[in-house]
C-alpha cells in the first residue's frame, strides 16, 4: 500500500538512496533539505517523477514553516545531518540543532497532527564513541567526550536518541532508531574526508593514501545499498515499534588493509600502496564493528555484498564524477 513519505535530508548520499526506492515501491515523496551537504544531483532522477516534491529548508525550523498547509505523513524518516567530520565540526551549531532541535520540532509537529505516523529516526555507531565493547551491540552505552570535537554528531545523535525514547514512552508514538555504522557507494561526497572518499581520490590522482595515526585503527564498510534494504525492512515492519537496531557489516578492516583494497582494485598486484602518516585526530575510534544480531533475528537481515565487489561499484561512480 503506497504511503505518503517525509524524508529529512533527501539530497544526501544515504537518503537520496532511500527516496529512490521509496519511488520505485509507488509512494509519494517530500523530500527536505537545506543543500548544506546534500546535492541536488543525488536526487535529479527523484525530480522527475510526479510522485516526489522537494522544498529547500532547515529542519532545525518548525514544520510548520516549510511543510504543506495541513501535511499529514504516513512515515517520516529523519536523516538530516552532516555525517562526516570535516562537515560536521565546520558547522557544529547546525549539526546539534538538526539532530535536537529537528528531531524535537519534528516529533512535536507528528504529536499533534499526525500521531499514528511511523518515525524514524537515523542515529549513527558514533553514539558508541571509542568504544570499550567490542564488536558494539545496542545494549552498550559507549565510550563518548561530551566535550569534545566529534561531541557536536555524536552528542546530539544521543539527545536525538533520548527525545525520541521521550516521545515514544511518553505519547505512545511509533519511534524507531537505526545505529548507521560506516556506509559507502555511488553519490558519496567526493570530498567528504571520510576514509573511503579520500582513498579512492587519492587512487585517482595517483597520490600516497593519507594514513592518520599508524593505520592500525579499524572500521566496518556497508555498501549503501544493503543499509537501505535493512532501513526499509525495518521501517515496514508494523511490530517493531520503539526497537533500536545496529545497521552495518560486520568485516572488519584496518586503515591499511583498506587501503590495500582499493589500490588493488585500481593497480592489480602490480605496486604497492605509498602511504603519508599524519597525527590522529582528537576522540577518533581505535575500533569499529558492529553486532548485528539484533538485525539478523528482527528483520532477518545480513549484508550481501562483499566489500571488494562495494568498492568497485564505488570506484566507477567516483571516475564518473571526478572527470565532470
Amino acid at each position: 500500500m503506497p504511503h505518503k513519505i517525509l524524508v529529512t535530508g533527501a539530497a544526501g548520499f544515504i537518503p537520496s538512496h532511500i527516496v529512490d526506492v521509496l519511488l520505485s515501491q509507488g509512494h509519494q515523496v517530500l523530500g527536505v533539505d537545506n543543500l548544506s551537504t546534500g546535492n541536488l544531483k543525488n536526487i535529479a532522477k527523484a525530480q522527475n517523477q510526479p510522485n516526489f516534491t522537494f522544498i529547500e529548508a532547515s529542519v532545525t525550523n518548525p514544520p510548520q514553516t516549510y511543510l504543506p498547509n495541513g501535511y499529514v505523513p504516513d512515515w517520516v524518516f529523519h536523516l538530516a545531518s552532516p555525517a562526516s567530520p570535516i562537515h560536521y565540526q565546520a558547522d557544529p551549531l547546525n549539526t546539534y540543532q538538526v539532530n535536537a532541535f529537528g528531531c524535537h520540532n519534528l516529533l512535536t509537529y507528528l504529536k499533534d497532527n499526525a500521531p499514528q505516523a511511523r518515525f524514524l529516526f537515523a542515529s549513527t555507531s558514533e553514539v558508541y564513541g571509542d568504544p570499550q565493547v567490542h564488536p558494539q551491540p545496542e545494549s552498550y552505552w559507549g565510550n563518548v567526550n561530551p566535550n569534545g570535537i566529534r561531541s557536536c554528531y555524536d552528542e546530539s545523535k544521543r539527545f536525538g536518541e533520548t527525545i525520541c525514547g521521550i516521545f515514544h514512552r511518553q505519547f505512545k508514538m511509533d519511534i524507531r532508531l537505526i545505529r548507521i555504522f560506516n556506509t559507502y557507494g555511488p553519490r558519496m561526497d567526493l570530498y567528504d574526508g571520510r576514509i573511503i572518499p579520500n582513498f579512492v581520490v587519492q587512487a585517482l590522482k595517483n597520490e600516497p593514501y593519507t594514513i592518520y595515526g599508524d593505520g592500525s585503527q579499524t572500521r566496518s564498510y556497508c555498501y549503501v545499498d544493503d543499509l537501505v534494504t535493512g532501513i526499509l525492512t525495518f521501517m515496514a515492519d508494523p511490530h517493531l515499534a520503539g526497537e533500536t537496531i545496529n545497521l552495518g557489516n560486520e568485516g572488519e578492516y584496518t586503515v591499511k588493509e583498506t587501503a590495500q583494497i582499493i589500490h588493488t582494485a585500481f593497480y592489480g598486484n602490480v605496486s604497492h600502496p605509498q602511504f603519508t602518516n599524519l597525527p590522529l585526530p582528537g576522540d577518533d575510534p581505535t575500533r569499529r564493528q558492529p553486532d548485528i544480531s539484533k538485525a539478523k533475528k528482527l528483520l532477518s537481515w545480513q549484508p550481501k555484498i562483499a566489500f571488494e565487489e562495494g568498492i568497485l561499484r564505488t570506484i566507477e561512480d567516483f571516475k564518473q564524477r571526478y572527470k565532470s
